[in-house]
């Protein structure tokens, strides 16, 4: 049967994810079971972040208030994507609604682009932390604080709605085959029978918004930060400014590596499966390192979630 380009108007059409198309199915099982294990790692690493400070009255600071709004997003992100990818490589599960399709697309731009917000809101808090400290009470009031993460949180929600509802206007084939392993924008775009160039142009423009804007606040915190450590006369006083930015700075290349990755994979004249093992990389890579980083590098986070961990062993359950 021919397949027909339909409107609108016409019924719904079904996507179908062609995932990795190179991947043979052999290593269909080790490759699940590979993320199976990513996604619990950004689970329970995220989920001790987020108890830690909750539970630590010494973690409830403004700069941890933001790393549990990081925690969330990360949790919340992978959940929209992986799941999918798992369910594609264990079970075959390859169809997707026209609903769910652009779901998943706006639920996982939104919380990417919430990520590089939140990040913005980080290096805002830790240029106050060094170069105002005295002020700092003040400029990072809890009220502050909330409105800050609000704001992160609802300007990502409404950036890619734009975006989304053009695309859900295109004109897709009954069946559209999605060359990756979930429904991303450029994917979805590419898959629709119509001329895609205005809505190429339009998610481009929105990832330089989302990407490059951020970077360049997130930079310009950094170049002033860096202006007031240098003028500290002890080298002591030096180190411990640096520690205190040391994970935030590490997030963010780890953020900005995985774009650049993604970006690279894209622009170049590589196979297609390069391009989606890109995208899938910008998807999980800052996830699963964030925990990491904040257990390893932050001695209060360390020292909050080893004290958790302490009080659940058999025989402490009662004591403080």
């Amino acid at each position: 049967m021919e397949a027909t380009c339909n409107g609108s108007e016409d019924s719904s059409p079904v996507f179908y994810l062609v995932g990795i198309a190179s991947l043979p199915k052999s290593l269909f099982l080790p490759v699940f079971l590979i993320f199976l294990l990513i996604y619990l790692l950004i689970l329970v690493g995220n989920a001790l972040i987020l108890v830690a400070v909750v539970a630590q009255p010494s973690l409830h600071k403004p700069m941890y208030f933001f790393l549990i709004n990081l925690s969330a997003l990360d949790v919340l992100s992978t959940t929209t994507t992986i799941p999918r990818m798992l369910s594609l490589l264990l079970l075959g599960d390859r169809f997707l609604s026209f609903p769910a399709c652009f779901l998943q697309m706006y639920l996982f731009h939104s919380f990417s682009c919430s990520e590089a917000f939140v990040l913005v809101v980080m290096a805002y808090d830790r240029y106050v932390a060094t170069c105002r400290p005295l002020h700092y009470p003040v400029l990072m009031a809890p009220q502050t604080n909330a409105a800050l993460a609000a704001s992160a949180w609802l300007s990502a929600l409404l950036l890619p709605i734009p975006a989304v509802v053009q695309t859900s206007h295109m004109a897709f084939h009954n069946i559209a085959h999605i060359y990756h392993c979930f429904c991303d924008h450029l994917a979805v775009v590419q898959a629709s029978c119509t001329d895609t160039t205005p809505q190429t142009f339009m998610g481009f423009c929105i990832a330089m918004v989302v990407s490059f804007l951020p970077l360049l606040l997130v930079l310009l915190s950094y170049a002033h930060i860096l202006a007031s450590v240098l003028h500290i006369s002890s080298r002591e006083g030096r180190s411990r400014a640096f520690s205190t930015c040391s994970s935030h700075l590490l997030v963010v290349g780890i953020y900005y590596s995985s774009i650049a990755i993604a970006y690279v994979a894209y622009r170049a004249d590589l196979p297609l499966d390069f391009h989606i093992m890109g995208n899938v990389v910008f998807a999980i890579l800052t996830p699963v390192l964030n925990p990491l980083i904040y257990t390893l590098r932050n001695k209060d986070v360390k020292a909050a979630i080893t004290k958790i961990a302490c009080s659940w062993e058999p025989g402490n359950s009662g004591g403080p």
